[in-house]
């Protein structure tokens, strides 16, 4: 049990040492990620109907 508790003070001790992003900062970051992701999605989406499109030509599919 003492090393349970000495295991969360130490915890607290280093939580208290990280500087936060601000509420603008994280808004701003949740955009910016948001919006990578939805540019990456459609590019692999693209890359995917086109694949499929070379592979039903080369093998003659439906």
């Amino acid at each position: 049990m003492n090393k349970i508790t000495s295991f969360l003070k130490e915890v607290y001790q280093e939580l208290t040492k990280v500087t936060w992003l601000g509420r603008k900062d994280v808004v701003r970051s949740t955009i910016a990620v948001s919006f990578v992701v939805i540019l990456v999605a459609i590019y692999v989406s693209l890359v995917d109907i086109g694949l499929n499109a070379i592979l039903k030509t080369i093998l003659g599919g439906r």
